[in-house]
């Protein structure tokens, strides 16, 4: 594989930023995100995405099933490159596996599966959630400072489309929350004769003195009317 042109990575990454911003599916871009490092970074032949939200693990996106399969293997361990780079560092550069000292347990078993190389980069997520680009290679690779940087852009154009999927998520949440504080408001107004600054206030007592959030309050009132 060939160093890709400038023209050509260039263009690579406006259809990557035009995606961002378009109406794809994080899933879409997610995919493209790796499919376009197996593309232009040489050495790379398998790519995937591993997130971590608290002890358990996703891993999504990958081209192949070794990504997944390394992302289980090193959360057993509990080491390796990618939990590395999701949880401390920014990125992490593994020449050759045959000579990698950093996870005595973790290297030896991805040399069984025929991984000899790899580069990890951290994305910077949200929601308790860490996460990290890793890219794979099946032969011994000095990874370059080009290489670095396209797997840089490229965990960038990643972070962009999760945190963007987050936003919506967060979004719609506090939409039906609303939605739905407003329907209890209704439901108590009727019941007690009071307008809608005292319903709302009687929520909210009910809320501190129970320790429970007005969300949860206003959808036990919807519940039980």
């Amino acid at each position: 594989m060939t160093l890709p042109s400038g023209t050509d990575l260039a263009a690579r990454m406006a259809d990557l930023a035009r995606a961002t911003s378009d109406a794809w599916s994080t899933t879409d871009i997610l995919d493209s995100v790796t499919a376009t490092a197996v593309e232009l970074i040489p050495g790379v032949d398998t790519a995937g995405i591993l997130l971590i939200h608290g002890s358990a693990h996703e891993s999504i996106s990958g081209t192949a099933e070794i990504p997944k399969h390394l992302d289980d293997l090193q959360m057993s361990l509990g080491e390796g490159p990618c939990m590395q780079a999701a949880l401390d560092d920014t990125e992490v550069v593994t020449d050759d596996f045959r000579s990698e000292a950093r996870w005595p347990r973790y290297s030896p078993a991805v040399l069984d599966i025929g991984v000899l190389s790899g580069l990890s980069f951290k994305m910077f997520t949200a929601d308790r959630t860490a996460g990290a680009l890793n890219l794979f290679g099946f032969q011994p690779r000095a990874w370059t400072d080009d290489d670095l940087a396209i797997g840089g852009v490229l965990a960038a154009h990643a972070t962009a489309a999760v945190l963007a999927h987050q936003h919506v998520d967060h979004l719609r949440a506090a939409l039906r929350s609303r939605d739905q504080i407003g329907q209890a408001k209704g439901i108590i107004m009727e019941r007690y004769g009071v307008d809608d600054l005292r319903a709302f206030e009687m929520m909210r007592e009910i809320s501190q003195t129970t320790n429970a959030k007005l969300f949860d309050v206003a959808r036990k009132v919807i519940e039980t009317r």
